[in-house]
C-alpha cells in the first residue's frame, strides 16, 4: 500500500539477508524460531493505521460500557479463577486488511484477547528488520526500544524483585512461542517457570532456582487456562481456582472476558456482525458468515463454510458464534509478482491505574492460504508467516 517502500524492498531482498535475519534472532534470544517468520515486513499508511486505532478506541470504549456481569457471563463456571480485577493488563486486537464494497482498502475485526502475545519477540523483530534493511528505520514506531522495555518491566515486574516474578507457562520448552520467553528473560530479568514445577505451601508459591525455593508475588501468565483440560495425566501442586498470595498479569478470567464472547456485542463500521449461534435470525444466509467456537485460540476448530446440518448438531450452541465472512485483499507483492493476505494485531498494555490502554508494538501475519494461519500455508510459499508492520506516508 505504499509503493515506494514496498520497491525499495524487493528490491533490496536477497535469500541471504532472510538467512540473515532469522541468524539475528536467533542470537539475541538463544533460540531458532519454531514459527515461520516472514520474509517481509507490511507496508500501510498512516491513514490505514488511523483506521484501525479509531476502531480500537471505539472497541475499547464499547468494553468499558459493559456492565461487568455481562463480562462475567464469558467465564466458564469450571474456570473462574478468585481475586478478579478491573481490568485486564494486556488487550490485543485483531483486523483483517480488506476491501470494502467501494474498492477503499479498509481493517474488519476479526478478534480480540486479553492475553498477552509475542510483545518482547515483535519489538525485537522490528529492530531487527530496521538492522538488515537500514532504509525502515525511517519509519519505524515511534516507541523506543527503552521505553518499550520500561512500559513492560513497569506492567509485569512492577515494584516486586524480578526474581519473584516469572513467566508462567505449561512445558514453555514445547510452545510454539518459547522464542518470545527467552526474549521477554533477557527484557526483563525474570524466570520462565513450567506450571508442574509449581510449589505449594498454604497460600503462597515458590519455584526451585539453584537449589533454593523462591517466592512467586507476580505470574506474569501465559497459561491458557481451558486448555490444561486436554493435557493427558497433567500433574500439579497447584490449581488456577485456588485462593494464593500472587498477583495476576494478566488475570486468567480475563481470557474469557475479551474474546470472541464480545464480537456480537460491539458495532461499528470495521466490526463485521456476529451472533451467537443459538440467537443466528432465520432471514440471514448461513453462506455469508464464518462458525468459530469461542474459547478456540490460534484459529483451531473455526469453519469457514459452515452448513445447517453442522451447526444443528452442535449441542452447546451458546458457546459458539457465527461472524460474517470478511474477504481478504492480496495487496502485498513478493519478489514474483504474487500476492499475500494479512492481519494486523495491535498490541496494548493496560496499567492498573490506567483509565485506558496504551499501544506498545504490533504483529503482522501473512499468507497466501484461505486462513491467516501459517499451518495453512504451502511449505515453498513466500512472504508468508509473522512480520511486523510499518507504517508511513505515500
Amino acid at each position: 500500500m505504499i509503493p515506494k517502500y514496498r520497491k525499495q524492498f524487493n528490491r533490496d531482498f536477497s535469500p541471504e539477508k532472510y538467512t540473515q535475519l532469522k541468524d539475528i534472532l536467533k542470537q539475541k534470544s538463544g533460540l531458532e524460531t519454531s514459527f515461520r517468520v516472514s520474509e517481509s515486513p507490511l507496508f500501510l499508511t498512516k491513514e490505514f493505521e488511523r483506521k484501525l486505532v479509531d476502531a480500537s478506541e471505539s472497541i475499547i470504549d464499547q468494553i468499558k460500557a459493559l456492565p461487568s456481569e455481562i463480562l462475567q457471563k464469558a467465564i466458564p463456571e469450571n474456570c473462574r479463577v478468585p481475586n478478579d480485577t478491573d481490568q485486564p493488563h494486556f488487550f490485543t486486537i485483531d483486523f483483517g486488511i480488506c476491501k470494502s464494497e467501494n474498492g477503499e482498502i479498509e481493517p474488519q475485526l476479526i478478534e480480540l484477547q486479553a492475553f498477552p502475545s509475542l510483545y518482547a519477540f515483535q519489538k525485537a523483530f522490528e529492530n531487527t528488520f530496521c538492522e538488515v534493511y537500514p532504509f525502515l528505520s525511517e519509519i519505524r514506531s515511534p516507541m523506543s526500544f527503552d521505553d518499550f522495555t520500561t512500559y513492560l518491566k513497569e506492567l509485569i515486574v512492577n515494584d516486586e524483585n524480578p526474581e519473584n516474578v516469572i513467566l508462567l507457562e505449561i512445558f514453555p520448552e514445547k510452545q510454539k512461542t518459547a522464542i518470545d520467553f527467552a526474549l521477554t528473560e533477557k527484557l526483563l530479568g525474570i524466570k520462565t517457570v513450567c506450571l508442574t514445577q509449581i510449589k505449594k505451601e498454604g497460600r503462597k508459591l515458590y519455584y526451585e532456582n539453584n537449589g533454593s525455593l523462591i517466592e512467586i508475588k507476580r505470574i506474569y501468565n501465559r497459561v491458557i487456562f481451558d486448555e490444561l483440560d486436554k493435557i493427558p495425566d497433567l500433574t500439579t501442586s497447584f490449581d488456577f481456582r485456588e485462593e494464593v498470595d500472587v498477583k495476576w498479569v494478566t488475570h486468567p478470567n480475563w481470557f474469557f472476558k475479551i474474546s470472541k464472547f464480545l464480537l456480537p456485542l460491539l458495532q461499528h463500521q470495521f466490526v463485521p456482525k456476529s451472533y451467537f449461534l443459538h440467537e443466528f435470525p432465520e432471514n440471514e444466509n448461513l453462506d455469508n458468515y464464518v462458525l468459530k467456537p469461542l474459547f478456540s485460540f490460534a484459529g483451531s476448530g473455526v469453519n469457514l463454510n459452515p452448513t445447517e446440518e453442522i451447526t444443528n448438531a452442535i449441542k452447546d450452541k451458546e458457546n459458539y458464534i457465527l461472524q460474517k465472512k470478511v474477504n481478504y485483499e492480496p495487496i502485498f507483492e513478493d519478489i514474483n509478482g504474487e500476492f499475500s493476505k494479512a492481519e494486523v494485531r495491535l498490541l496494548y498494555i493496560w496499567r492498573e491505574n490506567d483509565d485506558r490502554p496504551i499501544l506498545l508494538e504490533n504483529l503482522g501475519r501473512m499468507t497466501k492460504a484461505a486462513m491467516v494461519n501459517v499451518d495453512f500455508n504451502k511449505k515453498d510459499a513466500i512472504w508468508i508467516g509473522s512480520s511486523n508492520v510499518f507504517f508511513g506516508e505515500m
